[in-house]
């Protein structure tokens, strides 16, 4: 079952920004570790709305992170309490290479440049950066070097591994690049390096979460789709299709080879979810529910992401489904935040 919120607001220590909050995945998870979110930024109403109706008690601001910026962070911070860590999943976006320096300068209008600069103007202990796997190997992997240059340039010593959700307590196949960073007089005073969280040895499937998940709202297949849906059993895909089924659903993609098995995909009630994604029901990635010739619902989906069933979602149907797709699954960040206290509180010992 999926884990109820446990940490009260007295028992957490450290402080976080966090920018590109969304629907509150990342913040929550740290929350539940022990950070105090003294920062939320998010520039979407509908997520601003959600981050709001949750956590009314938190300081969050609906703006560009790059007016932000241009106006100085801590103008939005309301005391002057330090921050221990910066958190947040900028968009991967290429760089122009224009100098030979490949630093700060070079990231300049970008979402990245806007971070860096946080992490500049207010030296954090640390930073907690999530991404799409892609980014390791995006531009040849030279973005992720820029990347890494500007974060050495700002003061920090980086960590970065490829984590799998699925190993955290959370029933879902997602692959993420994380990024930890260190201040490097915090590392110089700890004297050791910053360890990732060890994988659980349980790996979740969906029969463990989804039990008795509350009615919510849920897109619909098409009549055709549903006809097609219908012919397949759970822990298959196109392949299982009649073959003149098949040859019409997929039509020029059915010669073109490879698995495509996302496509016509009901997944079982023994495995774990695929990534949830931003809209349910796309032909190249479908996620069938086990029994039903539907999708999984909002709050199906939630579950999967390892939200908790009190935390609720603003904006229309298609809006829920974009920002649960959006966020960090709660129980991922939870694990990676808990493993950034265990390394701050090396300061303490």
């Amino acid at each position: 079952m999926v884990r109820k919120m446990t940490t009260s607001i007295e028992d957490i220590k450290y402080n976080v920004v966090e920018l590109f909050a969304g629907a509150g995945g990342l913040a929550l998870g740290l929350e539940q570790a022990g950070f105090n979110t003294k920062l939320a930024v998010e520039i979407n109403k509908w997520a601003v709305k959600t981050l709001k109706t949750n956590r009314p008690n938190w300081n969050i601001v609906e703006d560009d992170i790059s007016k932000i910026v241009e106006k100085g962070i801590k103008n939005y911070l309301k005391d002057n309490e330090e921050i221990d860590l910066v958190s947040g999943g900028y968009p991967c976006q290429s760089f122009s290479y224009a100098g030979n320096r490949l630093g700060l300068e070079d990231t300049r209008g970008t979402l990245f440049y806007d971070y860096a600069e946080v992490l500049k103007e207010i030296q954090p202990k640390m930073f907690f950066a999530e991404n799409v796997k892609g980014l390791t190997t995006h531009d040849k992997g030279r973005t992720l070097q820029v990347m890494l240059n500007v974060f050495e340039e700002v003061g920090y010593k980086v960590y970065y591994k490829v984590l799998n959700a699925l190993d955290y307590g959370v029933a879902q196949k997602r692959q993420r690049i994380v990024i930890i960073g260190v201040r490097k007089d915090i590392y110089e005073k700890i004297g050791e390096d910053y360890k990732f969280p060890e994988p659980h040895e349980k790996q979740l499937v969906l029969r463990d979460i989804l039990k008795d998940v509350p009615k919510s709202e849920c897109a619909k297949y098409n009549d055709a789709k549903k006809e097609v849906m219908k012919l397949v059993s759970p822990g298959g895909c196109w392949k299982d299709l009649p073959d003149e089924v098949a040859r019409e659903y997929m039509k020029t993609t059915y010669f073109m080879g490879g698995g495509r098995t996302g496509i016509a995909r009901r997944l079982s009630w023994d495995e774990a979810g695929l990534t949830v994604l931003c809209t349910p029901s796309q032909k190249q990635t479908d996620r069938c529910h086990p029994d039903e010739v539907r999708p999984f619902s909002i709050r199906e989906n939630a579950r999967i992401q390892s939200f908790p069933d009190e935390w609720i979602f603003k904006g229309s149907m298609a809006e829920q489904y974009k920002q649960i797709g959006n966020a960090v699954p709660v129980n991922l960040s939870k694990e990676v935040g808990i493993s950034i206290i265990n390394y701050l509180q090396k300061l303490k010992d």
